[in-house]
């Protein structure tokens, strides 16, 4: 049973890093790979604010593994970021590479603990 959920996640998860990556490409002409640091950031809130509800006992196992396992595995890529900013630098945008980095880093990090803060908020 655990298999299947962590499939219907990614079901969900990988058609939606697709369409936000293309939705985002099509608002901005840019070098920078906003679409990846969109879905990126946005996996670690969701991330986050399902470890402080596991956390507060408000989220069961199998949430857990549909949401967590599932949809943010599939929603998240760490090789497409680490392939977009390997580009960025051999492209000769070093600068970007590096903010890609340390951009990605950062509102990462801030996305999961914001997500923690507001699910601890929530059940608490």
């Amino acid at each position: 049973m655990n298999w299947v959920l962590v499939i219907a996640g990614g079901l969900v998860g990988a058609p939606l890093r697709y369409l936000t990556d293309r939705a985002v490409r099509s608002r901005h002409d840019s070098a920078f790979p906003w679409g990846t640091f969109a879905v990126n950031v946005a996996g670690c809130l969701i991330l986050g604010a399902l470890t402080g509800a596991a956390a507060a006992g408000a989220a069961s196992s199998h949430l857990q593994l549909l949401l967590g396992t599932g949809l943010c595995g599939a929603l998240t890529t760490y090789s497409t970021f680490s392939y977009e900013t390997l580009r960025l630098a051999e492209d000769g945008a070093r600068f970007l590479a590096a903010v890609n980095v340390l951009a990605s880093l950062a509102a990462g990090l801030g996305a999961a603990f914001a997500g923690v803060s507001v699910a601890e908020a929530l059940w608490a």
